[in-house]
């Protein structure tokens, strides 16, 4: 008698559904990779003027992309997280045999992982209090971001959240296109490099802009 030897899950081979579960995880996160690129425009265009963010504003209020794609990019952000959480080691043993073995492999890509996986938890509480703030006091405008800002702890809770969220989207657009294959193990260094220095160049802009509505006179 034949014993079979492919685990199933629901009808599905585990290995086919992993790959699945990859896919719908590589996907989430290219979603939310645009995302935060197209939200860092919006949020810069304060350093051209409060006019100019208003205006841009007013254009996703008015097509409804606020409204419609403000909840939609949440669910994408809890979905992501709930498919990547299936490789991230929570309890204390798991996590000290992760680091030991970070240690002796001596990879940075793994050490990236890492990065990833410790910025992904600090997204998720803080990420979901920025979403769920401007969510339910809309419309966007530059004088609400700059009154938010500028009261309480508000500007400190942005210094630590700008800096999680371009690592953790760098590292996530740089792992992407090295898993799926679209960069070769020659050109992961020069990848690398200029992943970093559009990181790097994020975060830059992300902090003039916070220093813009920290400044930015109130009526």
């Amino acid at each position: 008698m034949s014993v079979p030897t492919t685990a199933t899950h629901e009808g599905l081979p585990v290995g086919k559904l992993s790959a699945y579960l990859d896919w719908a995880q590589m996907l989430t996160g290219a979603a939310l990779i645009l995302f935060m690129w197209s939200h860092l425009i919006l949020v810069s265009s304060i350093l051209l003027g409060p006019g100019v963010m208003n205006g841009l504003a007013w254009f996703f209020e008015a097509t409804y992309m606020a409204q419609v794609g403000g909840p939609l990019i949440f669910l994408c952000f809890l979905v992501h997280f709930v498919l990547a959480a299936r490789k991230i080691p929570f309890n204390t043993a798991q996590q000290r045999v992760m680091l030991a073995n970070a240690k002796r492999l001596r990879h940075p890509d793994t050490w990236l992982w890492i990065v990833q996986a410790v910025t992904a938890m600090g997204i998720l509480i803080m990420g979901a209090i920025h979403l769920w703030v401007v969510l339910t006091n809309l419309p966007i405008t530059a004088e609400k971001s700059a009154a938010r800002i500028q009261t309480g702890f508000w500007f400190v809770f942005y210094l630590f959240l700008l800096p999680m969220v371009e690592l953790h989207v760098g590292i996530g657009f740089y792992r992407i296109l090295v898993k799926w294959g679209f960069v070769d193990r020659p050109g992961r260094w020069t990848l690398k490099k200029k992943e970093n220095l559009l990181t790097a160049v994020f975060i830059g802009i992300g902090l003039l802009s916070l220093l813009r509505y920290y400044f930015l006179p109130l009526k």
